[in-house]
């Protein structure tokens, strides 16, 4: 079945249809890493974006329930070169057509994803609709310029879990602010021994002190961080009483609590190849990113450090308070999909909530 792609400013691609027939709209954005596209599309982050992927195949190792992070698909749609239909691997549950078609998500495959990146590299992130109808492209074209930006609306609302509920793991108790939380941010705090408590994105102050957190993470999320004021307002209260680590979107919220502002970015950070230098150790890591927006480096204040700029842009990757047990990174320390090599991080936080303990015990 032939399908298209019409981008806000009248691009037009036409390839064949995946997922189901229908219509789906939303940001259209890019990713290029070469593997985890079903972590990608379960990722809560991407809530409101159809994806594409830059990596020519897509769906050879099938789809798998461990690699899932969250329950469901979040991405709007997706865009890929080729799909395969005939996987190969020890761990496959489905194929990626069946997947597709599980989440009830609109596709569009055999274009040239190569052309359409350079082209949202050159113009910038754009509102698109991907459709199996047989609409005039003019008309498809009006309601994709018609579409909300994300800077106007609250996808935080929409993926935030709806109650609390706990993770045992043991004796550190971490309270996860959940904006869109990813489930490897969850096993990685279990897997070092501590109790997650996971609590909906409005959660307000003095019921978040009521688990006795003895450290909070501020975790990933979609959209616009200046959509979620009121979490930054949650923050300003817990800084100081409890150890803060920011992951993402956390890591803006966190920033945007300091007294810092965000921007939108051309195109986003995408993928799992991005450069990310230490400024205090000097060492580089190869990250996973998955983000739209950024910390601005003007306006923040005197006591906040930048420890982590972008080699590719220069942008700001990590902040640090100078007094305050508080930090937090715009990249995945997670991984899935992604290098590893920022996995220390949660030790990094683990440990100033140890010396935070043993402050407050002396």
């Amino acid at each position: 079945m032939e399908a298209k792609l019409v981008l806000e400013d009248g691009e037009i691609f036409v390839g064949k249809s995946c997922g189901i027939p229908g219509t789906a709209f939303g940001e259209v954005v890019f990713n290029t890493s070469m593997n985890g596209y079903q972590e990608i599309m379960t990722d809560p982050s991407y809530a409101g974006q159809i994806v594409t992927f830059t990596y020519p195949l897509v769906g050879n190792y099938g789809v798998h329930g461990s690699y899932q992070e969250s329950a469901a698909s979040w991405a709007q749609g997706i865009i890929v070169k080729e799909l395969c239909t005939a996987p190969g691997g020890s761990r496959i549950d489905k194929k990626l057509q069946a997947f597709l078609e599980e989440q009830r998500l609109v596709g569009i495959c055999d274009i040239d994803t190569r052309t359409l990146t350079k082209h949202l590299r050159v113009m910038g992130t754009m509102r698109g609709i991907i459709t199996t109808e047989d609409i005039p492209v003019e008309e498809l074209t009006k309601k994709a310029q018609s579409i909300s930006h994300l800077s106007e609306l609250d996808l935080v609302a929409k993926v935030t879990c709806e109650k609390p509920y706990i993770l045992p793991g043991g004796q550190t108790t971490v309270a996860v602010i959940d904006m869109g939380v990813k489930h490897n941010i969850l096993r990685s705090l279990t897997s070092r021994g501590c109790t997650v408590v996971v609590l909906p994105a409005k959660t307000a102050y003095e019921d978040i002190m009521k688990y006795s957190p003895q450290g909070i993470i501020l975790s990933n999320g979609p959209g616009d961080p200046k959509t979620v004021s009121y979490v930054a307002n949650t923050v300003k209260k817990l800084l100081g009483k409890v150890p803060i680590m920011g992951i993402c979107m956390g890591h803006q919220v966190l920033g945007i609590a300091l007294g810092g502002e965000t921007f939108k970015l051309k195109f986003g950070h995408r993928g799992g190849n991005h450069p990310v230098k230490n400024l205090q150790t000097g060492r580089v890591d190869i990250t996973s990113q998955n983000h739209g927006f950024a910390l601005k480096e003007e306006g923040l204040p005197h006591d906040v450090e930048i420890t982590h700029v972008n080699l590719n842009d220069g942008t700001v990757e990590g902040i640090e308070h100078k007094n305050l047990p508080a930090f937090s990174i715009q990249y995945h320390p997670e991984g899935a999909p992604g290098p590893h090599d920022s996995r220390n991080l949660f030790d990094k936080f683990l440990n100033m909530v140890e010396r935070d303990r043993g402050d407050q015990s002396a």
